[in-house]
């Protein structure tokens, strides 16, 4: 099969779909390109290895993402409401994924770093400039906050982060326990990492 004009968006998103259900290192370059229906050849004519692969879909889906994480962030609420609503964003988004694969898949960033973090350089690289763009897109909000005196003054950074491990926390906690509630039970506690003054 020749190389068609779709092919890479197949590889791309099969890759994705293997990877965030299993691991990187379950799912073999073959195993995609079957799923994508592609031959090898168009496999490694767009990506020179299954490591640049994994560099393209950490790019997939944060493009994906970052359009939730945006309409969360910068809706008409108030600033605190928006940190609120991180838990239950993340809540939505796992509930989608355990109607369709009978599982809570997690995140698809975590996932990988667990994984791949201390095997892969680049990817661990990769990896840590999407959480630095999601810790900042928290921080403006609450700064926001902080301007608006909605919130005590913080650390803005610091607060961010512990906002966004917080999250990936009780995310990996109901992917453990396959219940998706448990994001959205816990998810209330997360304005206690802030200082609201209301």
């Amino acid at each position: 099969m020749g190389r068609t004009s779709n092919a890479k968006e197949r590889i791309l998103d099969s890759a994705q779909q293997l990877i965030h259900a299993r691991s990187y290192s379950d799912v073999g370059v073959q195993e995609i390109c079957d799923y994508a229906n592609v031959k090898k050849g168009s496999f490694y004519y767009y990506f020179p290895s299954k490591q640049e692969l994994t560099l393209a879909v950490i790019d997939h889906i944060w493009d994906q993402f970052q359009v939730t994480l945006q309409q969360t962030l910068n809706s008409h609420l108030s600033p605190l409401e928006r940190i609120r609503h991180l838990p239950l964003m993340a809540y939505q988004i796992n509930s989608l994924n355990i109607n369709e694969e009978g599982k809570i898949t997690g995140c698809p960033f975590g996932n990988l770093a667990t994984e791949m973090s201390t095997q892969d350089e680049k990817i661990r690289l990769h990896l840590d400039n999407i959480f630095t763009k999601i810790v900042s897109q928290i921080e403006q909000t609450l700064k926001e906050g902080v301007q608006c005196e909605e919130i005590h003054p913080i650390d803005t950074h610091s607060t961010a982060q512990a906002i966004f491990a917080y999250l990936e926390g009780i995310i990996l906690l109901a992917k453990t326990h396959n219940q998706p509630e448990m994001i959205k039970a816990l998810g209330g506690h997360i304005t206690q990492l802030i200082s609201p003054i209301h």
